[in-house]
């Protein structure tokens, strides 16, 4: 044992008692079993997994006398990784780029490295490890990690991740770990008061034009296309300005197009917005996020990069303003906000990529078990988006709903207007037009003139589009061309008949 270690034995850091249990559980498994055992350990974003494992390489360390190599994907992982394992009195050297060989180092007891770089220097036969009995990785749902398999085939390798599903498909994670070790809960976590408890708001957006890609995400392609449109900024702007305006604010979008997109649509409404993403040096990133911080009113648009190592307990809303079919990166982007402070015990998530209704609630129990040994049931069952949008019940917003309060009744189904109409031997689409009717007589009933109600008018746009897709599915043609020309045509009969009531009011 390294002198250093035992001069440093006892840690200042307390474990809490979920963490100590999950420690011993750890522990345990490797006492009954050989040493090439592969464990993986699920704990949710903000449960403390890294202050775990470095309490568990101490204890190894410890123990057994023997090294310990812990894995990253990302260099800033790996940076604070270090520096936590430093906190537990751990001597450790981080194995970055600059690194081409151990000479001179070979006496630290732990590494923590880069898959890539570790990578390299493993196959160019610049790095050997000797005696390495732990091998610990974090974020191990990532499949870079899978090459670094063979190079520590007779050391117990402890995988951790929020979400043992892996990132692909195709290499599920039950392949390469003998067990799955499943940490405290979600909800225990926010019952306990670990974790801020999530308020989320879901805005209904159709996502019929959004296409898959090779890894079974959305496309960056499409997904630019639909989220840099008019309608979603104006949406998204409107999302924040009803719940979340004036309070620190954290946007996940999917395309660095999109993320300047929103920057510039909030900048325009005054608002004090930065955007950062991967191409960002690191004293540009440094200075944002530092931005970020001190600033109360701080919103931060962003494309993927924030969606780990980051951690700001200061976020009060994390706005999705993306679609996603990868759970991981749904509670990877949710887990931003979870932090809690002394005055924050909640937060908000504003989703507008029908990710809730996809997923369930990020607070919702989960299986991971049964997700771990049947990933590809789990995925192939996953709600479709045009069954959540078939689902999906448009609720007027309270605001909006003060601005039509002349009115008793402003919900209208389709549905079953259309139904009777076409009991009635007439035409399908006189179902439409009652609907304008209903939406026509409901502006001029809260407007003082015909210019008022022009202006009102066009709040409706989230509820003339709901009508016009359930009106699409009962006739059985929603193809978005068609959706597109039926709501164009909704709302230039709509403002031709607001136009007739005022002119008949004022006769």
């Amino acid at each position: 044992m390294s002198q250093i270690l035992q001069e440093n034995k006892k840690t200042e850091k307390e474990l809490y008692d979920y963490q100590l249990k999950d420690l011993d559980a750890v522990f345990d498994c490797m006492d009954r079993c050989q040493e090439d055992y592969n464990l993986l350990y699920q704990l949710p974003t903000g449960g403390g997994k890294t202050v775990i494992f470095s309490e568990i390489v101490r204890r190894y360390i410890e123990r057994k006398n023997k090294k310990v190599v812990i894995l990253t994907h990302r260099i800033e992982l790996s940076v604070q990784t270090s520096r936590m394992l430093s906190e537990f009195k751990v001597p450790n050297m981080v194995i970055s780029s600059d690194v081409k060989t151990l000479e001179g180092a070979k006496n630290y007891m732990c590494y923590v490295a880069m898959v890539e770089t570790l990578t390299n220097r493993l196959q160019e036969e610049q790095i050997s490890f000797d005696d390495v009995g732990l091998v610990i990785i974090d974020e191990a749902h990532y499949n870079s990690f899978r090459k670094l398999f063979s190079y520590f085939h007779k050391s117990f390798i402890l995988g951790v991740t929020a979400t043992p599903l892996s990132s692909n498909i195709k290499l599920p994670m039950k392949d390469n770990y003998d067990e799955l070790l499943i940490g405290e809960s979600i909800p225990s976590l926010i019952e306990r008061g670990f974790l801020a408890k999530a308020e989320t708001i879901s805005y209904n957006v159709g996502l019929s034009s959004l296409k898959l890609g090779i890894n079974g995400d959305y496309t960056v392609k499409s997904s630019d296309i639909l989220y840099t449109d008019a309608s979603m900024q104006e949406k998204l702007l409107a999302a924040y300005e009803d719940q979340s305006k004036g309070k620190k604010t954290l946007i996940f979008n999917n395309g660095i197009n999109t993320s300047r997109y929103v920057q510039e649509t909030f900048l325009e409404a005054g608002y004090a917005i930065r955007h950062l993403d991967n191409t960002n040096s690191a004293k540009e990133r440094k200075e944002i996020l530092k931005w970020f911080k001190h600033t109360p009113d701080a919103i931060l648009t962003s494309v993927s990069i924030l969606t780990t190592g980051f951690d700001e307990p200061t976020v009060d809303t994390i706005i999705l303003n993306r679609a996603t079919k990868s759970l991981t990166l749904y509670f990877q982007m949710i887990g931003r906000g979870s932090r809690i402070l002394p005055n924050k015990k909640n937060f908000k998530v504003l989703d507008l990529g029908n990710n809730a209704a996809r997923f369930g609630l990020w607070e919702a129990p989960i299986d991971w078990k049964e997700i771990f040994k049947f990933p590809d049931f789990y995925l192939e069952n996953l709600i479709g988006d045009e069954e959540i949008e078939r689902n999906f019940s448009y609720v007027m917003p309270p605001d909006l709903r003060k601005e039509f309060a002349n009115t008793d009744k402003v919900y209208f189904d389709i549905k079953k207007e259309y139904k009777k109409v076409v009991a009635e031997g007439k035409k399908a689409k006189t179902a439409l037009d009652n609907a304008v009717e209903q939406h026509a007589l409901m502006v001029v009933d809260n407007s003082e003139d015909v210019f008022d109600a022009r202006i009102l008018a066009r709040k409706l746009k989230d509820d003339i589009a709901y009508r016009v897709r359930q009106y699409s599915y009962s006739i059985m043609n929603n193809t978005q061309n068609y959706r597109d020309w039926l709501q164009e045509d909704y709302e230039r009969k709509l403002r031709l008949r607001i136009n007739q009531i005022c002119t008949e009011r004022d006769m």
